[in-house]
């Protein structure tokens, strides 16, 4: 009887472990998935068109501010570039009624891309109706990316948020 349990005890535990050798390990997953992310943030930059959807803010010489998901966004395109994103700091040249925030549209100029060891820097120029802004996006290779604006008429900005391909609207 105890030959029969052991046999079969034997048996078991050799089919078992040959079935978990076969399965990819948890470390081996999440590198897959790592690899994939990067290929995907890899080709939204070798097409220069990507959203980045602002999570956190950091005004000059004030303190990191939580921000709204899904709210502010700036929709990056060679052709035509568009952003909605808040704006705290010191404005020198704003007019009263305006509508606030960092909102501009227009084609950026001088677009470079610099790859580095650990991100890649994408700066570009945008002139919007009012004012010039100057564009430099530190993204990383896991879709993270930090967005500095400078324009003439306010203060230095810093935005940390994700960076996505544009959604695509369908035609009914």
């Amino acid at each position: 009887m105890k030959a029969k349990i052991s046999v079969m005890f034997l048996i078991f535990s050799l089919l078992s472990f040959s079935v978990s050798a076969q399965e990819k390990t948890k470390k081996e997953l999440k590198e897959e998935r790592e690899l994939k992310k990067q290929n995907e943030i890899q080709a939204l930059l070798d097409s220069k068109n990507f959203v980045f959807e602002a999570q956190k803010v950091t005004p000059q010489g004030g303190r990191l501010i939580q921000l709204d998901y899904n709210t502010y966004f700036l929709n990056f395109n060679t052709e035509n570039t568009t952003c909605d994103l808040p704006f705290f700091g010191r404005g020198f040249n704003v007019a009263y009624n305006g509508e606030g925030g960092i909102k501009f549209e227009g084609k950026p100029e001088n677009i470079k891309i610099e790859k580095k060891k650990k991100n890649t820097i994408l700066k570009a120029t945008v002139r919007g109706k009012n004012d010039v802004y100057d564009l430099m996006f530190s993204i990383f290779s896991n879709g993270t990316a930090t967005l500095n604006v400078n324009s003439n008429n306010r203060a230095p900005i810093s935005y940390d948020g994700i960076i996505s391909a544009p959604k695509t609207s369908v035609n009914k």
